[in-house]
């Protein structure tokens, strides 16, 4: 019995894609997100899902971007709260982590080392203003300074589900210290928190 297939307006199609795409990546990484896994998912044609992207590297991209609208929504609400209670920078590292851990720290190491550049879209932007202006030196130093540590903790986080034991083993970080990422996470609560004067 062949199943009718439904007509969706292009964005509601778009939006599944991404979801199930989503989905197959926090479940299976990078290799998981396959254009015929994603059509079964959605109830689509390989045709389908090609129509709304073009190629699979294309969906990727769109996937990344998809996070990346992720990631500042989520730091959003995690700043709304977070400031409200006394801005525990903590909160914040581990939300941030979280969201790399469910695939989109591989998602962007593979995308950039297939060529895909980001033209700076800013995405952590609202992390980056509320943290600058927690600074009590706010007025006397430059915001650039504030986007180089929000960039090398992204940096770090990013690349954390990948390839943070090896990292850390590269340190000469044995057991627990080198397998486990909270101590790194409160290693960068506890420098982020310093570099930005807040102790």
């Amino acid at each position: 019995m062949t199943r009718q297939r439904v007509r969706r307006p292009p964005d509601e199609a778009r939006r599944l894609i991404l979801d199930a795409a989503e989905g197959l990546l926090a479940e299976g990484g990078v290799a998981a997100v396959q254009v015929r896994a994603i059509a079964a998912r959605v109830g689509m044609t390989d045709a389908g899902v090609s129509h709304h992207f073009g190629s699979r590297d294309r969906l990727l991209e769109a996937l990344l971007r998809h996070g990346g609208k992720k990631i500042r929504a989520g730091a959003e609400e995690v700043l709304g709260s977070w400031l409200d209670r006394g801005a525990d920078i903590g909160e914040l590292v581990d939300a941030l982590a979280d969201f790399y851990r469910r695939g989109y720290g591989e998602l962007a190491v593979a995308l950039h080392a297939a060529g895909w550049r980001d033209e700076g879209s800013g995405m952590l932007d609202p992390v980056v203003d509320a943290l600058h202006a927690l600074r009590p030196d706010a007025a006397d130093t430059p915001v650039e300074d504030t986007r180089l540590a929000v960039a090398a903790l992204h940096q770090a986080l990013a690349t954390e589900p990948l390839y943070g034991p090896e990292f850390r083993r590269s340190a000469g970080l044995t057991g627990q210290a080198a397998t486990a990422a909270a101590p790194q996470l409160r290693w960068w609560t506890t420098h982020l928190t310093r570099s930005l004067g807040l102790r």
